[in-house]
């Protein structure tokens, strides 16, 4: 089930006035240019950011989440109508041949299941043609991206249009192993509602990450640097041959 920060209609409301600043998705635009992209799903769409860059540039776009209300935000913003959007994940798609595949946002470690990590990664491979590639990013387990989870260093309070002030921050819960989670909690100032969403994270290996996309029949063509995050995380490119 999505987290409730992508399902609840009041949080999906709020998701992008709250985290504004998108530089991450510069990269994977500048990556569909570079392989001549011209048909894209983005898995883990959620509320559409990305597949409407793209969809400007003129590709065909299929965005796939499985929440329905960080869906039917996309779907109200302006131009949405050129994006065919589904509600599933990446083993609900219909037949596709993508040339590119992605997932931004870190959407690779919000997969925190082994077995539906299997298959997001059969998924798209489904969706690709021959030659097609899958991007997608995750965080580098070493440098402890957790620690910072903290209301100290996450706070953000935002006046959005429709729902007045919110307020919101992380608190880490529980790190065991690979598995990190968290409670995000968001104050509506307009009638003092306080609703909350936690979610896990797979901190995956560099390593592991590798031998996932070997076994799935991918060519692992380059691991990249996240230019907005430089140091801090795995940007994997992989080929479906």
């Amino acid at each position: 089930m999505p987290d409730a920060c992508f399902a609840h209609p009041r949080l999906a409301a709020v998701y992008d006035p709250l985290g504004p600043d998108r530089g991450d998705l510069d990269a994977y635009l500048r990556t569909a240019r570079e392989f001549g992209a011209r048909r894209v799903l983005d898995i883990g769409c959620g509320t559409g950011v990305f597949a409407l860059l793209l969809a400007d540039e003129g590709i065909d776009v299929v965005g796939a989440d499985p929440a329905a209300a960080s869906l039917d935000v996309a779907r109200a913003k302006p131009g949405a109508g050129r994006v065919r959007w589904i509600k599933g994940d990446a083993t609900d798609l219909p037949p596709l041949t993508a040339d590119l595949a992605t997932m931004t946002g870190n959407v690779a470690q919000a997969i925190a299941d082994p077995a539906d990590w299997h298959a997001t990664l059969r998924g798209a491979r489904s969706a690709l043609r021959p030659g097609g590639r899958l991007v997608f990013e995750t965080r580098d387990p070493a440098r402890r991206a957790w620690e910072t989870w903290t209301r100290e260093h996450s706070y953000v309070r935002a006046d959005v249009p429709g729902a007045g002030v919110v307020e919101s921050w992380h608190d880490v819960t529980a790190v065991d192993g690979p598995l990190v989670t968290f409670r995000t909690t968001y104050v509506f100032a307009s009638d003092g509602e306080v609703l909350t969403s936690d979610s896990t994270l797979r901190f995956r290996q560099r390593q592991e990450v590798e031998a996932d996309l070997a076994d799935h029949g991918y060519v692992l063509e380059d691991v990249r640097d996240a230019p907005d995050r430089p140091g801090r995380e795995f940007v994997f490119v992989a080929r479906r041959p």
